[in-house]
């Protein structure tokens, strides 16, 4: 980097350098980012920009969590389940969202024939989530039993399809812009910070709606209908956050070296095919979502119908998860600033490969619902917080900054396609009598992740520290001066 005045920074975006393997201060990492894919065109992000646009970034995350925490997860599952739904559609909800991550190729193309990333979000996450409100009518006529419960859960997964199809196309240049945005040196204390800001509101507020529908007066239909109004409402708040951002043209972030800037015409890139080392990274993914997917929506299936607890519970624990998540996401975000992001990924990756099985110990005893069962969501929580920030992390700095979207899209729609194959073999096993039900997932699950693990150890990442010598960087030990004899 190359400092050419108190608020002028440049970073070249077509070699960035890795990041050193020392402790960095705020202050200083918090530079501008000047963008010059081409010696003639150059993108200049001041130091105050950046500092609103990450403010910004993390207020769109909070009011965006309570939205996805609405229309997903927990409440959405306890709300097809009070009408009728099954294993089929519980697996089914969990699918739709990975199997229209094909769909992100396409939006990185198209984002780069557009002049704004701003407006290309509006114009694709406000019709996203305006789409639930047709729910809303459904709930009112279920629930004068005008209308028939399995209908509303066929309307429901329609809509989740409809809003996810709509959505994929922003995913991947939506880490674009992120990208842009957060100085690569900060990004895993920025987003190990924004992410223990959204845990936190995920601790609170998530367990809160899910007490608000389990008391509800007019029942717990019209209690989702009226949470489902206010996760709308702050949907919509979120992307007003974005006029607070810094605007990037996408196009300056694949323009060629001509003089004068020119659109981009050709089709979709597959220069990514012969990056060996992505492609790796995008086996180990493929590996691992279609692992953890196999039983990751049957979990608050098992709790909500096979143990018989409550909903209110059900969030309470997730709460309990979520503030685990919220406090090792410093630590982890850290971490990774000084070790990389592969290693702390094989060693956290460990325990959540472990974390299905102990899933064999948990029953409907006391033990298990006081104990048991807070203690494997807080396990869970504290160590997916690594797993979340190092493989963006990963996945970014591995990316070119000229093909970024493009990287983002593949890898995104290689691993929703794979998670959805999962959650469908999932779907389909717990059918056969020799899986043992949802435990006999939860035990493939697990030995599944830990074979991804041995391919991910293949993947590169300059900045990080050889395996072999991570537990000397983790816990430094000074040799005694008395073990060291001089001859003369």
């Amino acid at each position: 980097m190359v400092q050419s005045q108190e608020d002028d920074i440049s970073v070249e975006a077509s070699s960035l350098p890795p990041v050193p393997i020392q402790e960095i201060l705020e202050d200083r990492a918090l530079t501008e980012t000047v963008l010059f894919p081409t010696p003639k065109l150059f993108l200049k992000i001041s130091k105050p920009e950046i500092r609103t646009s990450l403010t910004a970034l993390t207020y769109e995350s909070l009011f965006a969590t309570i939205f996805y925490g609405v229309i997903g997860g927990a409440l959405l599952s306890n709300f097809l389940l009070e009408l009728g739904a099954g294993p089929v559609e519980i697996g089914l909800l969990a699918a739709i969202p990975q199997m229209v991550n094909l769909l992100q190729p396409l939006g990185a193309y198209l984002v780069n024939r557009t002049t704004s990333f701003r407006w290309y979000f509006i114009s694709i996450f406000i019709p996203s989530r305006l789409v639930w409100l047709i729910l809303l009518p459904a709930i009112v006529l279920v629930s004068s039993s005008h209308l028939a419960g399995y209908q509303v859960v066929q309307l429901t997964l329609a809509i989740l399809l409809l809003s996810n199809i709509i959505e994929a196309f922003g995913r991947a240049p939506w880490l674009g812009w992120s990208a842009v945005l957060v100085p690569q040196r900060l990004r895993g204390r920025y987003f190990g910070f924004r992410n223990s800001i959204v845990g936190l509101t995920n601790l609170i507020g998530v367990p809160l709606l899910g007490l608000a529908v389990s008391v509800w007066p007019g029942g717990t239909l019209q209690g989702y209908g009226a949470m489902l109004v206010l996760g709308i409402l702050l949907g919509l708040i979120s992307q007003i956050c974005q006029f607070w951002m810094t605007d990037v043209n996408p196009q300056l972030l694949t323009a060629t070296g001509s003089d004068t800037f020119q659109p981009q015409s050709h089709g979709i890139d597959f220069s990514f095919l012969k990056d060996a080392n992505f492609c790796k990274f995008v086996l180990y993914l493929s590996i691992w979502c279609f692992a953890v997917n196999i039983s990751a929506p049957f979990f608050n299936l098992y709790m909500l119908d096979n143990l018989d607890i409550d909903i209110s519970v059900v969030t309470i624990y997730h709460g309990l998860g979520t503030g685990a998540n919220m406090l090792m996401l410093l630590l982890w975000g850290k971490l990774a600033d000084r070790i990389g992001n592969r290693p702390l990924l094989l060693l956290v990756g460990v325990l959540v490969a472990v974390t299905p099985l102990l899933w064999l110990g948990v029953g409907s005893d006391q033990i298990s619902f006081w104990i048991w069962l807070p203690l494997l969501h807080i396990l869970a929580g504290g160590t997916w917080a690594a797993i979340d920030l190092c493989t963006n992390n990963l996945m970014m700095g591995i990316s070119p900054v000229r093909y970024q979207s493009t990287y983002f899209a593949i890898a995104g729609a290689v691993a929703g396609i794979t998670g959805a194959m999962g959650i469908s073999v999932g779907s389909f096993l717990t059918t056969l009598p020799f899986i043992e039900g949802l435990l006999g997932l939860f035990v493939l699950s697990g030995l599944l992740r830990m074979a991804a693990l041995v391919f991910l150890a293949f993947v590169q990442e300059q900045r990080s520290v050889p395996v072999s010598q991570l537990m000397r960087v983790l816990f430094p030990i000074r040799q005694s001066p008395n073990l060291i004899e001089v001859k003369e």
